[in-house]
């Protein structure tokens, strides 16, 4: 049993699983501001929820850059908003399961001497079978949680010295699967049966505890960092899986989704909405913000995560 089992248990309140449910219904809001000429990075934008956010803030005049694993997919996709939008579309190919793609992009943006005005955490993966990366680690741990660490902590300097910037992680209600907390002693899984979902929900929970102390680091610097549960939408996530789990996904699972517009508009909404200007440190499903489960919010856990990240990635404090 988890040792803070009890301090959780007692923490969690029914009024927060009712709001969740009752928030998977609702619509975004809207935002009808425009972005021209800024600048906005976005990880995963190939297909899905990536996707048709680039689509949503090209259309608004924004400069799109995107992180992706593939070129063609990639140089595809910036000629079709070229020339449907007219604003200016790049992309950098990372893995961003591999911890040397993850520094060498993070620091190649850290680099550039163009202003990131809204960075989107959006690369996910969801798996029902562990895989270990090159580097010895879980692999969703790193998709989901690592990445998103490594390129925001690298990011710090540049992000601070623009003196306005917004994060956005997308993140999951899938977090409250970790409801008893992460296991900082083991992100391997070698000690513990693996599940898809307790992995999935573990990492997500990691993006959120790691939003603590972001945004301490970030405080009174005009910088805000926030995450959201994008709804539950029709994406490509799970294709790395088996046959058996796509014939369930493509023929149950998929058809009682919603399309990921209503995603984009959300990300587009906390990007760019004058509402949520100074808002940090929140999480919302869509627009309406939540309190996120007890073990997401434990400050203790979240420092001690972050000396592990900084650990496991080999980065200087």
């Amino acid at each position: 049993m988890n040792k803070k089992f009890f301090q959780y248990f007692k923490q969690y309140q029914w009024s927060n699983v009712f709001a969740m449910i009752r928030n998977n219904r609702s619509d975004p809001k809207i935002c009808t501001k425009d972005f021209k000429n800024k600048l906005v990075v976005i990880t995963g934008a190939t297909s899905g929820i990536g996707y048709y956010t680039v689509r949503k803030y090209a259309s608004q005049g924004a400069n799109i850059l995107c992180i992706n694993r593939n070129i063609q997919k990639s140089e595809a996709l910036c000629q079709e908003i070229e020339n449907e939008f007219k604003v200016h579309c790049d992309y950098k190919i990372a893995d961003l399961s591999s911890l040397s793609d993850i520094k060498r992009v993070a620091q190649e943006l850290a680099d550039m001497k163009t202003s990131i005005d809204v960075l989107i955490h959006n690369a996910g993966v969801y798996l029902t079978k562990k895989e270990i990366t090159v580097d010895g680690l879980e692999k969703v741990f790193v998709v989901h949680y690592l990445s998103t660490f490594i390129i925001n902590f690298l990011l710090q300097d540049k992000l601070k010295s623009q003196e306005k910037a917004r994060i956005i992680m997308v993140g999951s209600e899938g977090h409250r699967f970790a409801a008893w907390g992460i296991r900082i002693d083991d992100l391997n899984w070698e000690n513990r049966r693996y599940s898809g979902l307790k992995s999935y929900g573990s990492a997500k929970a990691a993006q959120l505890l790691s939003m603590i102390i972001f945004d301490e680091q970030y405080k009174n610097s005009g910088v805000t960092i926030n995450t959201m549960h994008p709804g539950a939408v029709k994406t490509d996530t799970g294709k790395e899986n088996g046959p058996v789990y796509r014939w369930f996904k493509k023929n149950f699972f998929d058809k009682t989704l919603r399309s990921p517009e209503i995603s984009a508009e959300a990300l587009y909404y906390l990007g760019v909405s004058e509402e949520i200007e100074k808002v940090s440190c929140k999480f919302f499903n869509l627009t309406t913000e939540e309190e996120p489960a007890p073990p997401a919010l434990d400050k203790e856990v979240a420092i001690e995560l972050w000396n592990k990240s900084i650990q496991l990635a080999g980065l200087q404090k």
